[in-house]
């Protein structure tokens, strides 16, 4: 190993520990039994009552009408990180097909807005879409936590570069083959995209299961809370909360360590 490589691999290694070391620290802290010192703080010991506290906490009905338990809320969280970033990929894609291979007017100016959507943040257009809801009824519903959030202008554009640099053989193959435009979307480009679409999945569930501010305005009923927006029944600092905590940063955490090399894979394949 050269110098420039140890200098570089110290470098990632302690930005590594770092970022762990703290998330390490709470959750040995919920391996205690509750009420004692190495429970109530930060601690590198671990403790003997992992799995009875953790089963009770998933247990343990939450809420002021004790309608939701932990369980429910990982359910949750994990069906609108799921149909977040489902519907996303999938409304990206066919926007970029869309515009890459049919003549559509004005596509330079729908370009152009997708490229202006950028630049406003999320939470800038909560509002006006929560106001839509309520005129059809999708208030408190998993359809109004996922649909008003399915256009993404940076998928879309990203699935536009990568669509961009597929030889015109392939059209010209599809049509000699008798493949009509929807035959042609599903078994060329859709196989062809998977790793980038894969790529996205993970970052837009990541993003979807964070969310906080938007499942607040929608949900109203404590049945549809999610993990993140229930760690207000908890307390952060107390010893349910820290479990809560360390639930909410493991699914995510878990899918970009097993999958990491298709991520980046699906990045460079979508940079090309």
């Amino acid at each position: 190993m050269t110098r420039q490589n140890l200098v570089d691999h110290t470098i990632l290694i302690a930005g590594s520990l770092i970022m762990c070391v703290p998330l390490c620290m709470v959750f040995l802290a919920t391996t205690h039994e509750a009420g004692t010192p190495g429970s109530s703080g930060l601690t590198l010991v671990p403790g003997s009552h992992f799995l009875e506290n953790y089963r009770d906490m998933l247990t343990l009905k939450a809420g002021f009408g004790g309608d939701i338990t932990a369980l429910g809320m990982i359910w949750n969280s994990f069906l609108l990180a799921t149909g977040f970033a489902a519907v996303k990929v999938s409304f990206s894609l066919a926007a970029a097909y869309g515009l890459s291979y049919f003549r559509i007017p004005a596509a330079g100016f729908i370009f152009w807005l997708l490229l202006l959507s950028l630049m406003l943040p999320l939470e800038s257009r909560f509002l006006p879409t929560f106001d839509v809801l309520t005129h059809f009824g999708l208030v408190d519903t998993t359809a109004g936590l996922v649909l008003p959030l399915a256009a993404s202008g940076l998928g879309t554009i990203f699935f536009l570069q990568f669509l961009k640099t597929l030889p015109e053989t392939l059209v010209e193959a599809a049509r000699l083959d008798g493949a009509g435009p929807f035959r042609f979307f599903r078994d060329i480009l859709v196989p062809l995209s998977a790793p980038m679409a894969g790529a996205l999945f993970l970052v837009l569930f990541v993003t979807g299961w964070n969310q906080y501010l938007w499942p607040v305005l929608v949900t109203s009923s404590e049945d549809g809370y999610t993990l993140v927006r229930g760690l207000q029944y908890f307390g952060n600092g107390s010893l349910y909360g820290k479990m809560l905590a360390c639930l909410a940063v493991l699914p995510p955490a878990l899918l970009i360590l097993v999958f990491q090399r298709q991520f980046v894979k699906g990045l460079f394949d979508g940079s090309h």
